[in-house]
C-alpha cells in the first residue's frame, strides 16, 4: 500500500506540474470562422466523441478483467477460450463494428471534402452565374522561400494603358519587431479580406512546395510550382486569424507565418483604395525620369534590402554561412557592376531572381549593397537595370 501511495503521489504531482506548464495551451482546434471550417470541426468532434467512447469501453473491460481475474484470486487462464462462441466470433464482430464506425465517419467527411474541393468557377458578377455556387473575388496566394505574396487580380490600377493588380508582400517579423508571444506568428503586412464574401483562393508557388494554411478558415492546400490549386471560403466573423506554411519548404520553413485580417466590406473597400493609391504612386515614381542621387538611392536601397535581402544576408551584411554569403567586402559587391546586376536579376543557387522588382528598387538595393558596411564601389542607376533586363 505504501508503494502504491508513493506512485499515486508521484503521478498526481506530475499532473499538477503539467497542468501549470500547459495552462496556456488550447485543448482543441480554434473556433472556425467559415462554414467549411465549421463542418470540418463537426466531423472532428464526432470522431473524437466516438473514439473516446470506444476508448472508455475498452479500458473499462481491460481494467475490470485485470482485477476480476487476477492470479492472486486463484483464477487460471482459459486455454480453450478460442474454442468458445465468443472467442470464435469476436474476431469477426469487433472488426465489423470498427469498420462500420469508420465507414460512417468517412461518409460524413466525404460530403465536406466534396464541398471543399469543388471551388466555384463562376464570378457572381457575371450574367447568368449560379448564385448558389459562385465567387465574389479572387485572391492569389504565392509561396516564396521564405515569404508570402498576395495578389488581388480584380483590384488594381490602370497606368499607361496597362492594368496592374494590387500585390501584398508578407514577411515574418523578427524578435525585436513583435512581442515574444507572436514571434514566428506575426508579419509586416497582413492579408486583409472582407467578411460575408465568397473568396476563391488560387494557391501556387515560384520555387518549391509550400502550403497556405489558416486553421480557422478550415482548409489547407499545397502551393505547387507551375500549378494553380483552388480553395474557397466565406469568412463569417471579423477578426485576426493566424496560420503558417504547412509544407516543409527549406531552412526557414518556420519563418512563413500567415496573418489574415477579416474586416467589414466597407473597411475592405477603404483598404483597397489605400493600396491603389500606394501602387499608383509607386508606378509613377518608377516611370519618372528623375536623376537619382547616391544618397537617395542609398536611403531607398536600405529599405529594400532590409525587406527583401536581410533575412538571408543579415542586416549587418555578414551573411549566414556558405548558403547565404556575406556582402560586406564580397567580390560581387565590390566587383564589376554588370556582374552584380546580372546576379540580382537572374539569381544564383538558393538566391531567387528578383526581376519582379522595379528598376528603381533594383538600382537602389544594388547601390546600397555596393556602398554599405564599409564597401566602396560604383553607383547603379535605374537606366543600368533597364538596359540589363
Amino acid at each position: 500500500m505504501r508503494q502504491a501511495a508513493k506512485i499515486f503521489s508521484l503521478i498526481l504531482g506530475v499532473l499538477i506540474i503539467s497542468g501549470y506548464a500547459f495552462a496556456e495551451y488550447g485543448l482543441n482546434f480554434p473556433a472556425p470562422a467559415t462554414d467549411i471550417g465549421q463542418e470540418i470541426y463537426d466531423v472532428h468532434m464526432f470522431t473524437m466523441i466516438v473514439s473516446t467512447i470506444l476508448l472508455l469501453i475498452i479500458f473499462t473491460i481491460i481494467i475490470y478483467s485485470l482485477f476480476k481475474f487476477r492470479k492472486s484470486k486463484g483464477y487460471e487462464a482459459d486455454q480453450n477460450f478460442h474454442k468458445s462462441w465468443f472467442g470464435t466470433w469476436s474476431w469477426v464482430m469487433v472488426p465489423a463494428m470498427v469498420l462500420g464506425v469508420d465507414f460512417y465517419i468517412a461518409g460524413e467527411a466525404q460530403g465536406v471534402l466534396d464541398k471543399f474541393w469543388n471551388a466555384p468557377k463562376q464570378n457572381c458578377a457575371r450574367e447568368g452565374a449560379n448564385k448558389d455556387h459562385c465567387f465574389d473575388m479572387n485572391v492569389k496566394t504565392i509561396g516564396h522561400q521564405w515569404w508570402w505574396e498576395y495578389e488581388f487580380p480584380e483590384q488594381g490600377v490602370n497606368f499607361n494603358g496597362k492594368f496592374y493588380p494590387i500585390k501584398v508582400e508578407s514577411r515574418a517579423l523578427d524578435k525585436d519587431q513583435t512581442s515574444e508571444e507572436l514571434y514566428l506568428r506575426d508579419v509586416d503586412n497582413q492579408l486583409v479580406l472582407p467578411v460575408d464574401t465568397t473568396i476563391r483562393f488560387l494557391n501556387t508557388s515560384v520555387d518549391v512546395l509550400h502550403a497556405w494554411w489558416v486553421p480557422e478558415l478550415g482548409f489547407k492546400r499545397d502551393s505547387i510550382p507551375g500549378y494553380i490549386m483552388e480553395t474557397w471560403a466565406t469568412i463569417e466573423k471579423e477578426g485576426t486569424y493566424r496560420g503558417q506554411c504547412a509544407e516543409l519548404c527549406g531552412t526557414w520553413h518556420a519563418k512563413m507565418p500567415i496573418v489574415v485580417k477579416a474586416v467589414s466590406k466597407a473597411d475592405f473597400e477603404q483598404w483597397i483604395e489605400g493600396e491603389k493609391a500606394k501602387l499608383l504612386a509607386k508606378l509613377q515614381e518608377a516611370n519618372s525620369n528623375k536623376d537619382w542621387t547616391k544618397d537617395e538611392l542609398m536611403t531607398k536601397g536600405e529599405q529594400v534590402y532590409n525587406t527583401m535581402c536581410a533575412g538571408c544576408h543579415q542586416v549587418s551584411g555578414l551573411g549566414l554561412g556558405a548558403a547565404f554569403p556575406a556582402l560586406k567586402n564580397s567580390p560581387v559587391a565590390m566587383g564589376p557592376a554588370a556582374e552584380h546586376i546580372n546576379m540580382v536579376l537572374n539569381g544564383k543557387n538558393t538566391m531567387p531572381a528578383w526581376k519582379q522588382l522595379s528598376d528603381i528598387d533594383l538600382a537602389a538595393v544594388i547601390t546600397y549593397e555596393r556602398n554599405a558596411w564599409g564597401n566602396s564601389a560604383s553607383v547603379v542607376k535605374p537606366a543600368d537595370i533597364k538596359a540589363a533586363r
